[in-house]
């Protein structure tokens, strides 16, 4: 296996995304790899995700909390 990552989003920035943050950490997850977007889900045009994408390779993890968010 490769390295572990994941993904955060929330559609406001007045939304919280602790919820969804603390529950990758739990599962040990290293902070540098926690990508966080707060914008809309309507399409993948997030700086974030985008990031992560170029940076994620075969093999590696990714976990989101919520795969209805995404």
């Amino acid at each position: 296996m490769g390295n572990v990552y994941g993904y955060v989003r929330v559609s406001t920035k007045d939304q919280n995304e602790d919820r969804q943050l603390i529950a990758l950490q739990e599962m040990s997850i290293p902070e540098k790899n926690i990508f966080v977007d707060k914008q809309s889900g309507k399409d993948f045009k997030r700086p974030m995700y985008k990031r992560m994408l170029r940076k994620i390779k075969k093999d590696d993890l990714l976990y989101v909390k919520s795969i209805s968010l995404y």
